[in-house]
């Protein structure tokens, strides 16, 4: 068997052939377009895929320089924070803090569930634990950062059963969110309200089509500026933050908080006229090549000897959500057209990662229409509050099970 290594800028190039690879494929082939698959999870898993047998066979190995897919995943999570202002934010009000309710509530029932299953398994509920929350919501920074806590604890190959749960749910939060959000607006015939706009406010819908804006090399240049100094400021806050405190943040979490404190005071000052249009083009590309990326570099043969139970615990894991979403959360969250789109964030991030949710509501609005509250409470919750829950929820479980 012989190796392909493949450096930044094959990657990079592998990244957008599988991208627009996915696209032809989910426009080609009416199920994937019925079903609202992503087109980044489409290329990014057929790859995946084709690596596994690859290594089955015995026929050649891949390994990926991914060293892009960290700033792709934080430029993301900027341009977010750009899009939220506070006076949306007034207007989520109520039905953001039940969404993070209902988050909080799955957290707890996420490891509560693996701790069943694990004793039903005779498999360490430790070992479980990483199939819960630490690996569903919390994603595979979570799992290696508690995995290895856990591990501490005298509980070996933790870690790995973090990251393939992550793995899997990875996967499965990007495949079922768009075809549950799909069910849900068909049967209950659901349409987006009038008033759904972008976060600006001022812009169109969101299926408009981003060639409509017009781009020049000033104000392409004048936001790509205000996005890297977020990003470099907010790496900045977040190495003073560990070297004051010890305590350990994403940096997406700092660039956001700045990119959101830009926003706000933008909208008082008018430091610069920040162009959504451009905004809403630039987070697509940035998504979809962190999600190919993220997808396509999964090594599945490495994780086949923990298949067995790994795979018993998170199809559990989804049941579960699935049934949460639709018998609790619809219903908690409106049951109308912008809940339907959240369900399908709630279980993008609630299986995999927040870059997940926002794949998963960007595939079902390209289809059925734009939701602005989904687009604004989804981000926010997944990026910011959850682990409000998450961290004590998985700090209290370890605790009580050590």
């Amino acid at each position: 068997m012989f190796s392909i290594q493949l450096d930044i800028m094959q990657t990079l190039i592998l990244a957008i052939v599988l991208y627009l690879l996915g696209g032809v494929i989910k426009n080609r082939f009416s199920l994937f377009n019925k079903f609202c698959i992503p087109s980044p999870v489409i290329g990014g898993l057929m790859f995946c895929i084709l690596t596994l047998f690859l290594n089955i066979f015995n026929i050649c190995s891949v390994s990926m320089d991914t060293t892009l897919m960290p700033y792709f995943m934080t430029f993301f999570f900027t341009i977010i924070g750009l899009g939220v202002s506070l006076s949306l934010v007034k207007k989520g009000g109520k039905l953001l803090f039940t969404y993070w309710i209902l988050c909080g509530i799955l957290a707890y029932c996420q490891n509560t569930l693996t701790i069943i299953l694990s004793k039903s398994l005779h498999i360490n509920p430790l070992l479980g634990l990483m199939c819960g929350t630490i690996s569903m919501e919390g994603g595979h920074g979570c799992a290696a950062a508690f995995g290895a806590t856990i591990e501490s604890l005298g509980v070996s190959g933790a870690c790995s059963v973090g990251i393939a749960s992550a793995t899997f749910g990875l996967i499965l939060g990007g495949v079922i969110g768009g075809p549950i959000a799909k069910f849900l607006i068909e049967k209950y015939k659901l349409k987006p309200s009038h008033t759904n706009t972008s976060l600006s406010s001022n812009t169109a819908n969101k299926n408009r089509s981003t060639s409509s804006f017009n781009l020049s090399a000033l104000s392409f240049f004048e936001q790509i500026l205000i996005i890297l100094l977020a990003m470099s400021l907010g790496d900045f806050l977040t190495n003073l933050i560990y070297k004051s405190t010890n305590i350990i943040l994403p940096s997406v979490v700092c660039c956001m908080f700045v990119a959101v404190i830009f926003r706000n005071l933008n909208e008082k000052v008018q430091f610069v006229k920040l162009d959504f249009k451009l905004l809403d083009f630039l987070n697509e590309v940035s998504l979809g090549m962190f999600l190919t990326m993220a997808l396509m570099s999964i090594d599945l043969y490495k994780l086949s000897s923990l298949f067995g139970p790994i795979i018993v615990l998170v199809l559990c894991q989804v049941l579960f959500i699935v049934t949460f979403a639709l018998l609790i959360c619809f219903k908690a969250l409106g049951k109308d057209f912008d809940a339907a789109i959240m369900i399908s964030g709630l279980i993008g991030h609630g299986l995999g990662a927040t870059p997940n949710a926002l794949a998963n509501m960007s595939s079902v609005s390209q289809k059925y229409g734009y939701s602005e509250k989904a687009f604004l409470v989804v981000p926010l919750v997944g990026a910011f509050l959850l682990d409000l829950f998450t961290m004590p929820c998985i700090i209290l479980f370890i605790n009580l099970l050590s």
